[in-house]
């Protein structure tokens, strides 16, 4: 009875009706689009014509009813349509991508562009020196790296993967945990023999110091010592403060103040004796270095190259807690 009464209403609500599968392609040729910023570039990316390109583009928007870049003679952005959308077209373009190594039994090239994001001070400083090595080794790959300490949207923005130093919150992306980092209470040694060596942590509360302003709550230090598991927060007041630690580092080796950094940041330093331990039997609790991807474990397999030569390149950081390395996981 339901299979009769179901194709009656299937015939006459539909008589006529002709079901349209989506433009894949159309999707595949925006995502590169938005991934240029350039009809013309995308174009030579993927060996067509630039008016295929456009017409492509042009096919989509008026299948979806939407402008999808704002363009002119001289410049063109996406709209904010096409910025909602930007994420939806490279899941489908990763994920053919995907499909076709898998079919061809993992033997495609890596090629074309990978988009990340890093802080700013760890990127320069760690990330940039290990490019030139894995751009060599895969010359057919582009890299776009946005050095920023913001954390944006991976999938809303576009990006490929994120290099991510913290405590991770809950998250449906996919993240691979490459190290722990330690995070130091740091002076020169100037410093803190003309504060007198303090012992706790309260004597340093009327010491000025750097604080480092983009935390939840910037100034307060929560310690812990090492024996007692005692816990103290240290209230800092500000000699200077500034968004990127990094800007810290001259007034702390001329021993103008003391602070809190991550370990890759004054490692050598430490190594060298311009900085030392303050209240080296009181620890901050650690973050970690993650690399962060989008939701779908299908990705581009120039982006899989990427991820496995930095998982190898920072296991062997000098700065790093090797010991804490883990496998790929998924965030709970």
């Amino acid at each position: 009875m339901w299979v009769a009464y179901s194709e009656t209403f299937t015939k006459d609500r539909f008589q006529g009706f002709q079901m349209r599968l989506p433009d894949f392609e159309a999707w595949a040729i925006f995502a590169k689009v938005a991934e240029w910023g350039s009809f013309a570039r995308a174009a030579e990316d993927i060996q067509l014509s630039k008016p295929t390109v456009s017409k492509a583009v042009g096919r989509l928007e008026q299948a979806l009813g939407v402008s999808l870049f704002n363009r002119n003679s001289r410049h063109m952005s996406l709209t904010e349509t096409g910025r909602l959308l930007q994420g939806h077209a490279n899941r489908i373009l990763a994920e053919a991508e995907a499909a076709e190594v898998e079919a061809r039994g993992g033997i495609l090239k890596p090629s074309g562009q990978i988009r990340v994001t890093a802080p700013v001070t760890f990127g320069i400083q760690h990330l940039a020196p290990l490019l030139p090595e894995f751009m060599r080794q895969y010359p057919e790959v582009d890299i776009a790296i946005d050095f920023s300490d913001a954390v944006v949207d991976l999938v809303a923005e576009g990006y490929d993967l994120a290099l991510r130093i913290a405590s991770l919150a809950d998250s449906s992306l996919r993240a691979r945990r490459l190290c722990t980092v330690r995070l130091l209470l740091v002076a020169a040694p100037a410093y803190l023999d003309a504060i007198g060596g303090p012992d706790h942590p309260r004597e340093l509360e009327d010491q000025k110091g750097f604080v480092y302003t983009n935390t939840s709550a910037p100034g307060k230090i929560r310690l812990r010592h090492r024996k007692t598991a005692k816990e103290f927060v240290l209230s800092q007041a500000s000699r200077l403060r500034a968004n990127n630690a990094e800007g810290f580092l001259p007034a702390l080796e001329a021993g103008l103040g003391f602070g809190l950094f991550p370990e890759f940041m004054v490692w050598d330093g430490l190594k060298s004796g311009r900085l030392v331990q303050a209240l080296p039997q009181w620890e901050a609790p650690a973050v970690a270095l993650y690399i962060v991807t989008s939701p779908s474990p299908l990705r581009p397999v120039r982006v899989t190259a990427l991820l496995d030569y930095l998982v190898r390149a920072f296991a062997h950081s000098p700065w790093a807690t090797k010991e804490e390395c883990e496998s790929l996981k998924h965030l709970k």
